[in-house]
C-alpha cells in the first residue's frame, strides 16, 4: 500500500504494475482517501475507514473519470464525519441495496402473506395491480413519501367514488405497516400516516320493517328453489353474511351450548354466534340431506354457489326489489337496536372489530324515535302545571327594587 501526496499530475501518469491485478495508491494529503488503478487503466476513488467495530470498510466514491481528486477529498471529509458519529458507510450501502421496489414487496411479501388469511386477497391484488403498481411500482418503498400518497390519492378522488379511494388507502396503510412491523429495510416510517379517510355519504341504508319482512318470507315460500324459504330467514334472524350461511355445516352447531361456531370468517378467522329460540326452531324444520351441509343444494349436495336468481325473483314478487342480501344483515342489527340492545352487544353478533363499522346499522325506526321523543314530552308535561301559562302571570322585578 503506497502512501503519497496525490496529485492530478500524478494521476495522469499512475499505472498498475506489471502482472499485479492492482495497486492502491493513499493520499497523504486526505486521510483514508484511496485511488484503486487497475490493468485496464481505470482509476476508482476510495474512502477507506475503521467502524466502531474495529473492522476496515471501504467505501467507493467515484470514478476519477466522473469525480476530480478536490471532489474527493470533500465527499472523505464529508465521509469521515459520518463515521465518527457511528455510521458504518458500507452497512449502510447494504442496507440500501437491500430495500425493496413496492412490486418486489407486494409480489413477493405483502400477497403471500394475506392469502394464508385474508379472503379478500384478491381484492387487494386487484387494487395493487390498477391502482398502485402502474404508478409506484418501480420504486423503492423508503422513496414514497407522505407527499405522493396525497398526490395519488388526489388523483383518485377525481374518477373514484369516496368509498373506492377508501379502501385503496386503507390497503396502502397496511401494506406498509407490516412492511414497517417487518423490519423492511428502508421502512422507517409509514407515509399514509395522518393522511384522513373522506366522508362518505353514499352509503345505502335500507332495513326492512315487520310488514316488509313478512311479505319476504311469502314469497321465499314459494320460491321454486325448496331451500330459499329456510336460507333467508337464516340470515335475518341470525344477522350473519350470506357466505356463512351457505356454508354452515351441521357439525358446526353446538345445540346443547346454543352456539353457531363460523370457522371461517370475513376477517380469516373463526367466531361464534349465539343461538336465538327463533334460529333453533328454523333449524328443527329444515330438512336433512345425505351430506353435512345445512343448506345444500338438493340436486348437487353442496353448498349453493349463488341463490341470486331465486333471491331476485322472490324480492321482486314482494315489491322489494331495491332490497339486497346483506340489508338483511343491516335489518338484524336494525332490529337489536330498536329493542334497546347495545352497540356493544351488537357488534359482538355481528362479528365487527369495530365498533365505528357497528355504528352504520345502528338505525332507529321513526316509531322508536317517536317513543323517545313521547318520553320527552311526558316527563316535560309533568311541568305544565306549575309552568305559567302567559306572560301575564310572570313576575316582574321592578329596576332598583
Amino acid at each position: 500500500m503506497a502512501k503519497q501526496l496525490l496529485t492530478k499530475e500524478f494521476l495522469a501518469v499512475v499505472a498498475c504494475p506489471e502482472g499485479a491485478a492492482k495497486a492502491d495508491f493513499f493520499d497523504s494529503g486526505c486521510p483514508g482517501l484511496m485511488v484503486e488503478v487497475r490493468p485496464t487503466g481505470r482509476k476508482t476513488f476510495y474512502f477507506r475507514y475503521t467502524n466502531e467495530r474495529r473492522q476496515q470498510r471501504q467505501h467507493r466514491i467515484g470514478d476519477l473519470r466522473d469525480l476530480s481528486l478536490d471532489l474527493a477529498r470533500k465527499q472523505v471529509q464529508k465521509l469521515r464525519t459520518r463515521v465518527a458519529l457511528g455510521e458504518d458507510l458500507v452497512e449502510a450501502k447494504r442496507e440500501l441495496a437491500q430495500i425493496p421496489t413496492v412490486s418486489a414487496f407486494i409480489h413477493d411479501r405483502y400477497l403471500p402473506f394475506v392469502q394464508g388469511y385474508k379472503r379478500s386477497w384478491k381484492c387487494d391484488q386487484g387494487l395493487l395491480r390498477k391502482h398502485i403498481e402502474p404508478v409506484w411500482g418501480g420504486r423503492f418503498l423508503d422513496q414514497i413519501t407522505k407527499t405522493d400518497v396525497v398526490t395519488l390519492m388526489a388523483k383518485q378522488r377525481k374518477t373514484h367514488a369516496p368509498g373506492s379511494c377508501n379502501r385503496l388507502l386503507i390497503l396502502l396503510r397496511y401494506l406498509f405497516s407490516l412492511a414497517k412491523k417487518w423490519e423492511t429495510p428502508g421502512v422507517k416510517s409509514n407515509p399514509t400516516t395522518g393522511i384522513p379517510l373522506m366522508v362518505e355519504n353514499n352509503k345505502k341504508e335500507r332495513y326492512l320493517s315487520t310488514e316488509e319482512a313478512q311479505r319476504l318470507y311469502a314469497a321465499v315460500c314459494e320460491s321454486p328453489n325448496p331451500m330459499l324459504k329456510f336460507i333467508i330467514p337464516m340470515l335475518i334472524l341470525s344477522g350473519a353474511r350470506k357466505r356463512e350461511v351457505l356454508d354452515a355445516r351441521w357439525e358446526d352447531f353446538d345445540l346443547g351450548r346454543r352456539l353457531w361456531r363460523i370457522p371461517m370468517t370475513k376477517l380469516g378467522r373463526p367466531r361464534h354466534v349465539p343461538m336465538s329460540d327463533g334460529v333453533l326452531r328454523l333449524l328443527d324444520t329444515v330438512p336433512r340431506m345425505e351430506c353435512s351441509w345445512v343448506f345444500a343444494n338438493p340436486k348437487t349436495l353442496k353448498p349453493f354457489v349463488s341463490i341470486f336468481c331465486a333471491w331476485d325473483t322472490a324480492r321482486r314478487r314482494a315489491g322489494l326489489s331495491d332490497v339486497r342480501i346483506h340489508d338483511l344483515r343491516h335489518s338484524f342489527a336494525s332490529l337489536l337496536i330498536n329493542q334497546g340492545r347495545t352497540l356493544y352487544e351488537v357488534q359482538h353478533l355481528l362479528g365487527h372489530t369495530q365498533v365505528k363499522t357497528t355504528q352504520r346499522y345502528a338505525h332507529l325506526s321513526p316509531d322508536t324515535l317517536l317513543a323517545a321523543a313521547n318520553a320527552a314530552s311526558t316527563a316535560v308535561g309533568s311541568l305544565m302545571g306549575v309552568m305559567p301559562s302567559s306572560v301575564s302571570n310572570v313576575p316582574l322585578i321592578q329596576a332598583g327594587g
